[in-house]
């Protein structure tokens, strides 16, 4: 039995995408892709936006889905463009990822079939762990949204 075509292979158009740094007693979730296209890369969990729903929503549901998190979006972190080519040089992945800054409210973590880890890790770690391309600026910029400027 052959998988099913996957129908974000060959788009005639990017997807768009969200994705949450999620802050919680002072460390970010990083979570660990158990498929292609970032397989065994440890990122922020996320997915691509449905149709109708806002962005606010997309990413509350996509680390919902994912993790079994519970999570309030503060503010735009960043964005992230994934374009993957083939051996022939056509595109075979093309997303559009817009990273937020996020809170942690409520929940423990409980993977779906799409990861196949996830750690609480301190951001002066993340050094030590082989991430998708842009994480560590998309974090630092989620950290200025999600920690109080001191009055110095």
């Amino acid at each position: 039995m052959t998988d099913p075509p996957d129908p974000r292979a060959y788009p005639d158009r990017p997807f768009v995408a969200v994705s949450a740094a999620i802050l919680r007693e002072r460390r970010i979730l990083l979570v660990r892709r158990a498929r292609s296209p970032a397989h065994q890369i440890y990122t922020l969990p996320g997915g691509v936006v449905e149709a109708g729903e806002t962005l606010e929503e997309a990413v509350k549901r996509e680390v919902r889905e994912e993790t079994g998190l519970a999570i309030e979006p503060v503010a735009l972190a960043g964005h992230r463009e994934v374009i993957l080519r083939d051996d022939a040089q056509r595109v075979w992945r093309h997303f559009i990822v817009l990273a937020f800054a996020a809170r942690w409210i409520a929940g423990e973590l409980v993977l779906n079939e799409e990861l196949s880890d996830a750690r609480w890790v301190a951001p002066a770690d993340l050094a030590g762990f082989e991430t998708t391309e842009g994480l560590a600026e998309i974090i630092a910029a989620a950290l200025k949204q999600l920690t109080p400027a001191s009055d110095g």
